[in-house]
């Protein structure tokens, strides 16, 4: 096999916490919307609005939020107090302003292969927000290319890994989720290497890949090193 000269890292939940902001901010929707819906139920019409949404605002909070006005709006018929509106608002800029929190062992993984392989930060998302938590991160130090791309597919990685290394066959995509992190990598030639993380996002859900020798999982991002120099 061809050594591996690229790493690719994907960034929420990740580098750092970013599901848990999106949980905490539904459990405070549910809390305003319980006098017109019960939680599972009010959950279950926010997913569904988010998985239309996506395909025209994209990923990120601000699409999150706009699919709360929607979610509110469709199980109030039509009657949601604007005072609840502009609660859901104020609850999608709080999370625009929320502290970033770097994983643990992230930073001593990063500073451990900085310099021995070429680092790509590979994050979807909104593009202010997603250089916010960059930038709040302090990670962007370590890394060689950062790439902030509206969705990730095997020809997203082809591309990346072209652009920052020697091609995918070459390269190493990191990650918690397995469907934009680990499987497309995979489709695209690359390894892929999921790390998961306590929370996942309902449309994130996937099944691991089976037959697939170029994928690895490991218990946590420290574990990496370790991993490469297996496969070396």
């Amino acid at each position: 096999m061809a050594a591996i000269t690229t790493l690719g890292f994907d960034a929420d939940d990740t580098l750092w916490h970013n599901e848990r902001v999106f949980r905490l901010t539904e459990d405070r929707f549910a809390s305003l919307l319980a006098g017109y819906s019960e939680s599972s139920h009010l959950r279950e019409h926010l997913l569904a609005a988010e998985r239309r949404n996506v395909l025209h605002y994209g990923f990120g909070v601000k699409g999150f939020t706009l699919s709360m006005i929607e979610t509110a709006i469709e199980v109030t018929e039509r009657q949601v107090p604007v005072d609840v509106i502009a609660e859901i608002l104020e609850a999608g800029r709080d999370m625009l302003q929320h502290p970033v929190e770097p994983l643990p062992r992230v930073e001593d993984t990063l500073k451990a292969l900085k310099g021995i392989y070429r680092l790509v930060l590979i994050t979807k998302g909104d593009l202010f927000d997603q250089e916010r938590k960059i930038t709040a991160s302090g990670l962007d130090v370590y890394f060689d290319g950062i790439e902030i791309v509206s969705d990730k597919n095997a020809e997203t990685y082809r591309t990346l890994f072209s652009r920052h290394g020697s091609g995918p066959t070459e390269a190493m995509m990191v990650g918690n989720s397995l469907k934009s992190d680990i499987l497309p990598a995979l489709d695209a030639g690359a390894y892929g290497v999921h790390v998961p993380y306590e929370i996942t996002w309902g449309l994130e859900e996937a099944d691991e890949p089976q037959g697939k020798d170029r994928f690895h999982r490991v218990d946590h991002i420290g574990k990496v090193p370790q991993l490469l120099a297996r496969l070396s």
